[in-house]
């Protein structure tokens, strides 16, 4: 696998990969940087390049007594501002494209949001709701030991992401200290609280999300109107919040569909629809819209929360949102990502707007260690200050060199982990 080098294929004869072309923007969004940052080609491709990538095979034993196998990845992306740490998701799409594209975004996360540690991200290609619990949980613990002697509270700290949730982590954790002969906190992040969990972490992307939406979106967010793609464990709870704020959201989607109210939906109505039905297809007080339409809609705020690739050339001439607040990674393609610009439109970029989770998960860590618990209050103060911070700086940024959001958060996430490769020597 070349990382240094993005895929070139055109998309009209040979359509890349989910997984591809998420790697080929994070490696465009670092390209760009390091020309700004003047990086010599040595720290690029230490830059571009994972510190250590893992592939495994996973035995899953089924209750009909088959056994499948399916691969799980762990990507440690660069660990050079600390010990890394990132999510492990479960879905049939996930590959070490993927995976090694979500770890380097982790890094830049960590790195904007002055956190000491680095990226990395894992996962299984699995459906998680094509498994029962028990068969969920032996190819949890048969990941766990897979990827053991990579992970640990002082190397790599896993934490929940798509497909996986408390349960996923309370696992995870368990499989490590089974191993290690005694309880070892701090393994992941991301478990129950009477495991340790941090109160806020569940919900902490979308809280990151809302401090974002509602700095970017200036002025009073009394009326001003919301779509949100993806009405899962972000897009719901940041629905929820900016709603909460005063803005009226009309449309959310998921991957049974999409809905619309225009005076508004009621959220807490449409999530008991969602949790009794499976989606929010088919919900009795709002009408039906494509999912793709969503994204088109005249509104004023549009928060794409689901996987990444969402707004491509194709689709971006339409966008008629004025704001664009990516609680997912990588929703937007570096081309969508000009046209965006050239249009006007401003786009709050992933690494600023979703660090909510990674920072929750840092404070998580740091309880641990201390042996002690905020509250739901504290939490939330901790992720407005290490957020308002990263956005105030990023805003200078763009504002004083004349460039999107986006080129500043990476030219400021990029130049911190190039200074910390510089200071500590190539040994590192």
């Amino acid at each position: 696998m070349t990382l240094t080098v993005p895929s070139t294929t055109p998309a009209a004869t040979a359509p890349l990969a989910p997984g591809r072309q998420a790697l080929d923007s994070a490696l465009f969004q670092l390209d760009r940087a390091a020309d700004r940052l003047h990086l010599d080609d040595g720290l690029r491709t230490m830059l571009a390049t994972p510190r250590r990538s893992l592939t495994v095979s996973v035995p899953v034993r089924r209750e009909d007594g088959r056994m499948d196998v399916v691969q799980g990845f762990r990507v440690q992306h660069n660990t050079t501002r600390g010990p890394a740490r990132g999510g492990i998701r479960f879905h049939p799409a996930t590959d070490i494209h993927e995976i090694t594209a979500l770890a380097m975004w982790m890094t830049w996360k960590c790195a904007l949001a002055g956190i000491p540690h680095g990226g990395a991200t894992g996962g299984i290609s699995v459906d998680p709701a094509s498994l029962t619990t028990r068969e969920l949980e032996r190819v949890t613990r048969r990941y766990v030991n897979e990827i053991l002697p990579i992970i640990g509270p002082e190397k790599d700290v896993p934490t929940s992401d798509v497909g996986t949730d408390e349960q996923t982590m309370t696992w995870i954790a368990d499989t490590y200290s089974t191993r290690a002969g005694y309880p070892m906190p701090g393994v992941t992040t991301c478990e129950p609280m009477p495991l340790g969990g941090s109160s806020g972490l569940v919900e902490a992307t979308a809280r990151g999300v809302r401090i974002a939406a509602l700095r970017a979106l200036r002025g009073s967010p009394e009326g001003r109107t919301v779509a949100v793609q993806g009405f899962g464990k972000v897009g719901a709870p940041a629905a929820r919040h900016l709603s909460d704020a005063g803005c009226r959201v009309v449309a959310v989607s998921d991957v049974t569909g999409a809905v619309i109210a225009r005076p508004g939906l009621d959220l807490d109505d449409l999530r008991a629809w969602a949790k009794e039905t499976g989606g929010v297809h088919g919900y009795r007080h709002a009408d039906a819209l494509s999912p793709e339409d969503l994204l088109e809609l005249d509104v004023d705020l549009l928060v794409p929360a689901a996987m990444g690739g969402a707004i491509t050339a194709e689709n971006a001439p339409r966008i008629r949102a004025g704001l664009i607040v990516e609680g997912a990674d990588g929703p937007v393609t570096p081309e969508a990502d000009r046209i965006l610009a050239d249009a006007g439109t401003t786009v709050v970029p992933d690494i600023l707007v979703n660090a909510g989770g990674v920072i929750v998960s840092y404070l998580e860590c740091s309880q641990n260690v201390r042996a002690c618990s905020w509250s739901s209050d504290e939490v939330d103060a901790k992720i407005r200050g290490f957020m308002d911070g990263s956005f105030d700086a990023v805003a200078e940024m763009s504002a004083a060199r004349g460039i999107t959001l986006r080129q500043a958060a990476h030219v400021i996430a990029v130049g911190r982990v190039a200074e910390a490769h510089r200071l500590r020597g190539l040994r590192v």
